[in-house]
């Protein structure tokens, strides 16, 4: 500690130094024309001398992260010429980067890793993988200023020998270029001067650079992507998408929409899992569970109360009919008809231009594209516990299938999961009949929500009678006799849960294998490894939807896919980064939990600090005239300003509520635009104008209402 509180105090005193000597007027453009014939005069007396002041100087500069370097650059041109020059500022920057790095690593890492363990241990291991190339590239692009890439290089894993000529070699491009410059000011007699044909040149040059070595950077990537392939000289399609989910059925249409020839490949059915196992069939039972409900508790709105008679079989007839319903919107037929060439069968990438597709017929055939999607989504994860594959068990996408041959709904029913889709099947099984029991190994639901959401989850899971046992892992499936069980522990103590059927809803894992990926290099672990325009490490080969992540929603899949479309068809042109800075979602059990933006969780472990703003729905007239005051909206920003930087609505409705947030945060609108905002009556929208009210009361300006009070006073006479 003493050593790095020395080294500390040596830093600033040179700092303070630097500026109250006033040696950075010396750095400057002005300045460094002002003293250039004094410099020049003391260089042809001691050259020797002079080159080693000059090089400790920028050393010095360069490692104490101090302003002035790329002055000193265009100087050692000025004063030593291009070849002199280029050698001094070459080594000299690389000694100096090299040194800010020893400083940064020395004072501020542990301190960072124990802060940020893991976050770091992530950056470790892509710096493990690619570091020298990606150092590479940020010393031949300028995106970021050099002193910062020292500085936070040195927190990283990277070593330092691999630091310093990574250096020397990626900042030698730009060197060349600041040199030469500073030679032709070097030159300039006369205002004539600055109109010559190699000082514009090399302000051009200058101009240009970040481009020219973004463009270096592109090709040697793309060199080293694709050694080892031979490129077709023409295609069969612009765009081949593999996967008819939400995100492969947005990037054929976008593709087919510009009039681009395209292929999407699907084995199973057109719509994905949303269509048919996920979104529209659980929110269709989740429909007739929650009119199930309303029924027994009719005398919540002045009615007699009745238990529902019913029939499971036409129950899940119904959510097939919704399905059916649905799904010409996407068919086969209906993108046939879009300009999209769909073939229903298996695809395989056999190179970065070719892929294979085994039909469903039989036959085997081969399209060459210019570029291609990987779209296809995810499955039900699948823990390995003893007797499991005995268990009978169903997930979120089989159980329609099998449920639907049931004579009536399962009489004891194990939920295995306590997130969204765990939350949502638990209840709406529970309200048709059976006896649920949720089995949920974190200490609470919806793990992703703040404790307040979370408990009121529980009480609403509760209160639909279902047996929520959080804190308990599940350890082995067994058979007794006629009995099926699961065995789950509590703090060392055992418990059976009898059950007749069995839903696995504990996550869902991307579907990786089985496209050729392995083979071509692409890396992935849970999902694919992509940059922000949504590029494998093929460049023409994209990734969207629940096989990229962050968030597995359908909504962020067709997101995702307009960015992967654009980008494959006119990326040669213009590139557009995924944005992720508002993504909303909605748990739909009943009432809904809606959120977009930061919890209060996620702003303590960012340290972020916001200003916690809530409205209760018990005070909303709508919600009292449906007996539905439960729930509240819950808005953070920063502290005394009305940005919005996250939201969450439990309520009726919430999911279709949270909208107006979406739209404000998207476009920058605070607080005071939702209260100035004319909202009907009476609506559940009101409860944005109320939480937006809420916060102004807690903000208003005390100071200026006591004088207004003051001037009302005098006015009154």
């Amino acid at each position: 500690m003493f050593k790095k509180i020395a080294l500390l105090a040596v830093i600033a005193a040179a700092v303070v130094g630097f500026f109250y000597f006033d040696l950075n007027s010396y750095l400057t453009l002005e300045g460094m024309k002002g003293s250039l014939d004094t410099f020049k005069t003391q260089i042809s007396e001691n050259p020797v001398l002079s080159v080693a002041i000059f090089f400790a100087i920028y050393v010095a500069v360069t490692a104490l992260s101090l302003p002035g370097a790329a002055i000193l650059t265009l100087a050692a041109g000025a004063l030593f010429g291009l070849f002199q020059g280029l050698i001094i500022v070459s080594f000299a920057s690389s000694l100096g980067a090299t040194l800010a790095f020893f400083v940064a690593r020395f004072i501020l890492r542990d301190t960072v890793r124990n802060k940020f363990k893991e976050k770091l241990k992530k950056i470790d291991e892509g710096v493990e993988k690619q570091g020298p190339f990606y150092l590479f590239t940020l010393r031949l692009v300028p995106v970021f200023p050099f002193f910062l890439i020292n500085l936070l290089m040195g927190l990283t894993s990277i070593k330092t020998w691999t630091f310093y000529w990574v250096s020397q070699v990626g900042m030698l491009a730009g060197t060349v270029v600041y040199v030469n410059a500073g030679t032709q000011l070097a030159q300039i007699d006369s205002l004539s001067g600055i109109l010559s044909p190699e000082l514009l040149f090399s302000f051009v040059l200058l101009g240009i650079f970040p481009w020219i070595a973004k463009g270096i950077v592109a090709i040697v990537n793309r060199r080293r992507a694709y050694k080892g392939y031979s490129k077709p000289k023409t295609f069969d399609r612009n765009l081949v998408v593999i996967g008819a989910g939400a995100g492969g059925l947005v990037t054929s249409y976008i593709a087919a929409a510009v009039k681009a020839k395209v292929t999407l490949i699907e084995a199973g059915e057109m719509g994905g899992d949303c269509l048919n196992y996920g979104c529209v069939p659980s929110k269709a039972i989740i429909k007739t569970a929650k009119v199930a409900n309303q029924m027994r508790h009719a005398d919540d709105y002045g009615l007699n109360p009745v238990s529902p008679s019913m029939s499971f079989k036409k129950v899940m007839k119904r959510v097939h009919e919704v399905i059916a319903t649905i799904a010409p919107n996407d068919s086969v037929e209906r993108y046939t008809n879009l300009g999209v060439d769909v073939v229903k069968g298996y695809a395989t990438i056999i190179d970065p231009w070719t892929v294979e597709i085994k039909t469903n017929e039989g036959d085997v055939k081969r399209l060459t594209t210019k570029n291609i999607v990987v779209a296809t989504g995810a499955s039900p994860f699948i823990p390995e516990l003893p007797g499991i594959e005995e268990s009978g068990y169903v997930t979120s996408d089989t159980l329609w299938t099998k449920f639907a041959e049931l004579d009536d709904a399962p009489k004891r029913l194990i939920v295995l999961g306590g997130g969204p889709i765990g939350c949502e099947l638990a209840q709406a099984f529970a309200r048709l009949g059976s006896e649920v029991t949720q089995v949920e190994r974190a200490p609470r639901l919806m793990g992703r929500e703040d404790t307040d959401v979370a408990d009121y989850v529980q009480s609403v899971l509760t209160e639909s009678n279902v047996k929520v046992l959080t804190q308990h892992d599940a350890l082995r499936f067994e058979t007794r006799g006629d009995d099926k069980v699961l065995v789950v522990a509590k703090d060392g103590n055992e418990i059976d849960v009898a059950y007749d059927e069995v839903i696995i809803a504990v996550g869902r894992k991307a579907r990786l294998n089985g496209f050729g990926l392995e083979k071509l290099g692409i890396q992935f672990d849970r999902t694919i490894e992509t940059d922000e325009y949504l590029q494998t490490l093929m460049p023409n080969i994209y990734a969207a939807g629940d096989v990229v992540g962050p968030y597995q929603f359908t909504h962020v899949a067709a997101h995702q896919a307009w960015f992967a479309a654009v980008n494959a068809l006119f990326g040669t042109f213009k590139k557009f980064k995924v944005d992720y800075s508002v993504i909303p979602w909605t748990t739909f059990i009943d009432p809904e939990v809606a959120r977009v933006g930061l919890s209060e969780r996620d702003a303590v472990e960012r340290d972020i600090d916001v200003e916690v703003t809530r409205y209760e729905f018990a005070e909303l007239d709508r919600a009292v005239t449906e007996s539905a005051r439960k729930g509240f909206i819950k808005v953070l920003t920063p502290p005394g300003k009305d940005k919005i930087l996250g939201v969450t609505v439990v309520s009726e409705h919430a999911g279709d509520l949270l909208a107006e947030f979406v739209i404000a945060m998207k476009h920058g609108l605070g607080l005071n635009k939702i209260l100035g905002t004319i909202h009907t009556y009476p609506t559940w929208a009101e409860g944005a104008k109320y939480a937006a009210g809420n916060w102004k009361r807690a903000n208003q300006p005390e100071k200026l209402l006591s004088f207004v009070e003051k001037f009302h006073t005098w006015r009154r006479g």
